[in-house]
């Protein structure tokens, strides 16, 4: 076979890092990270960034050499990502803040409201209700974190963590804090109002939780390749016929039910802000989705079916 020179710069400064002799035609970009690796110890395969262009998008570790629009010479442009964090870890750090933040106001910590006795329980059961049920929200995503979520990028910049932590921390402060509040009112219809919003928040876990499996049996056998996601035998799957991120569909549907749980202010402005972005990431995926595929169900809106 004809081996292949690859010869490796950097994105910015095109000063050449390293040159690779007698690489295999059918070496994966990942075999060239490690390759690079080697040479670079500090800029572990995760940390890399390589490119047919510097301005161009980064090729995926699967791809092979020889199927590169290049010659039996070829030139890649390498970025440093700087630090990186695995998801799953991530989302553990993410996840566990507000669970173990919301229990600080729940419990009418001394620091929190005051020392005054009236400060020490709530006399209204949704209290309770709300509680259970933001701490079953966080303790589902702490499981799927671990057993059921498969990731396509195995890691993230680790500056992004203080960001996406004040996020959800932040936010899990706020509600918390209002919600536990010893002035706090209960919603305006009472038990029918309550009870609605609790059937509909199971529902929406479910949901959530479903559709997070069937994401996950794509990738079974440990694949990276992207799929069409189809509904399957469980009903919740269903919304597949209609919307390319139902998980993001049923996510602010959780919010939604919270939102009319508490009555709460705050709660309504997190779940607009969540709204918002889960729109504009279920609008990324769904335009990836008509690149990649030309037989993809030409039904499915992002996010709200018909709509949105």
């Amino acid at each position: 076979f004809v081996s292949y020179q690859v010869e490796i710069l950097d994105w910015k400064t095109k000063k050449q890092l390293c040159f690779l002799d007698k690489v295999e035609p059918n070496a994966t970009i990942r075999e060239i990270r490690l390759m690079f690796h080697k040479l670079y110890p500090r800029w572990y395969p995760a940390r890399q960034s390589i490119k047919l262009d510097p301005k161009g998008k980064p090729l995926r570790d699967e791809e092979i050499l020889q199927h590169l629009p290049v010659g039996t010479t070829a030139t890649l442009y390498f970025k440093d990502l700087g630090p990186q964090i695995g998801w799953t870890t991530v989302f553990l750090i993410e996840y566990t803040g507000p669970l173990l933040i919301y229990f600080l106001f729940y419990l009418r910590m001394p620091f929190v409201y005051g020392l005054d006795e009236r400060f020490t329980s709530s006399p209204h059961p949704v209290v309770n209700l709300a509680c259970i049920c933001h701490s079953f929200h966080y303790i589902k995503r702490l499981i799927e974190t671990v057993f059921v979520h498969r990731f396509s990028h195995g890691t993230m910049p680790l500056r992004n963590i203080v960001k996406n932590c004040l996020y959800y921390w932040g936010f899990a402060a706020w509600l918390a804090y209002y919600i536990n509040h010893p002035l706090y009112t209960p919603p305006s219809y009472g038990k029918k109002q309550i009870n609605f919003a609790v059937i509909m928040f199971l529902l929406c876990e479910a949901g959530n939780f479903s559709i997070h499996v069937a994401l996950s049996d794509l990738r079974r056998n440990g694949s990276k390749t992207r799929k069409i996601p189809y509904p399957t035998k469980n009903p919740f799957t269903w919304l597949f016929f209609f919307v390319s991120c139902p998980n993001y569909t049923y996510e602010v549907g959780t919010w939604i039910s919270f939102t009319i749980m508490t009555q709460c202010v705050p709660v309504g402005l997190f779940t607009l802000l969540c709204f918002i972005q889960m729109t504009i990431w279920a609008k990324d995926k769904h335009c990836t989705y008509l690149r990649e595929f030309k037989d993809y169900p030409s039904l499915r809106m992002p996010i709200i079916p018909f709509l949105l």
